[in-house]
């Protein structure tokens, strides 16, 4: 597979295929099957399309259009598309790239550009140099549940700064241990594990009583409230930084060996031109002597194996999700943005 094909600047519409399925958390309360669309790359129809244009645009064949009438079951009548209305697209294996040729400046003027689509944006954490200041604790579940789950009741104690308010939401989380580079051993930051959301019922004099609405993870007693703040599914697809350099920090559930469809953070934030949207290449290189007389190594051409895209990001990290990986990927690997 050609990655610096693969990873064009979106501006230029070279967009790749990081239509992938969402991995769902075995422990968490809720169900996906309600979400609208899956995780993937979509493009909102616009007056005059058809689905004859729309695969010869992106698929660079005008023939492929019931391969994309076939991704898109919601679709009744292939000569009935409307303007508004996503379509979702897709990569043939045999083309490394989208296409669009000569409607370049077009494409990009229109007020809906392409996006990739998470729909569970709200429950992916985040890793800060000091850990935010909290609202309140989950001191008790009523009933004494062992588990808490979506439509227990929690009782919270506010922070001695907090008011609470009946209706207000708040995510729920808590933080992990300190973590650092694994060759330097300076500090990162600390990981903001996000478990749920809960909404506040009742207010007395001492606590506050709140209803779980949402439960991503197990919640626990002694987990922390932070305002909740809705974030959109819709990551619009953005031009990456040339000259990043970065690496993976660790995935968001600390797993020894990480594959594709699975949330991970990335050493680089705010600070380095990162920005939700972007999308880089995980790759490995690896040094060889090529005269045993000369002390001299070199470096031999990057071997690409994994891609991923920037879900959000904070001053000095992001959370990414990897769309694909074609070996195992551990912590510490190196990523790019591939250019041809």
């Amino acid at each position: 597979m050609d990655y610096c094909i693969k990873f064009r600047l979106v501006m230029y519409l070279c967009v790749f295929a990081v239509i992938s399925v969402f991995p769902f958390s075995s422990c968490a309360e809720e169900s996906e099957t309600s979400v609208e669309h899956e995780a993937g790359v979509y493009y909102s129809i616009q007056k005059g399309d058809t689905l004859w244009d729309l695969s010869h645009r992106f698929l660079d064949s005008p023939w492929q259009w019931p391969d994309m009438w076939s991704e898109n079951s919601q679709i009744a009548n292939p000569h009935r598309i409307y303007p508004g209305n996503r379509i979702r697209l897709f990569q043939r294996k045999d083309v490394a790239r989208w296409v669009d040729t000569d409607l370049d400046k077009e494409v990009v003027e229109k007020k809906d550009p392409l996006y990739y689509f998470y729909p569970s944006i709200d429950k992916i954490g985040f890793i800060k140099k000091e850990p935010v200041t909290h609202r309140g604790t989950i001191i008790e579940v009523k009933d004494d549940k062992k588990i808490i789950s979506k439509g227990d009741l929690v009782y919270i104690r506010p922070n001695e700064d907090t008011s609470f308010i009946p209706g207000n939401k708040f995510t729920v989380y808590r933080t992990l241990k300190p973590l650092r580079e694994r060759r330097t051993n300076s500090y990162i930051g600390i990981q903001h594990y996000l478990t749920g959301i809960v909404e506040i019922t009742k207010i007395e004099p001492k606590f506050a009583v709140a209803r779980v609405v949402q439960s991503f993870r197990s919640i626990e007693v002694n987990d922390l409230l932070m305002p909740y703040v809705k974030r959109s599914p819709k990551i619009i697809l953005t031009e990456s930084k040339k000259e990043l350099k970065g690496k993976i920090i660790v995935s968001e559930e600390h797993a020894s060996i990480i594959g594709d469809n699975t949330v991970a953070f990335i050493d680089k934030g705010n600070k380095d031109g990162v920005k939700p949207g972007q999308m880089y290449t995980i790759f490995y290189q690896e040094k060889k002597r090529l005269d045993p007389k000369t002390k001299g190594d070199v470096y031999l051409t990057p071997v690409y194996f994994g891609t991923l895209i920037v879900l959000h990001t904070e001053e000095t990290t992001s959370a990414v999700f990897l769309t694909s990986a074609e070996k195992s990927i551990y912590p510490g690997a190196d990523i790019h943005l591939t250019e041809p």
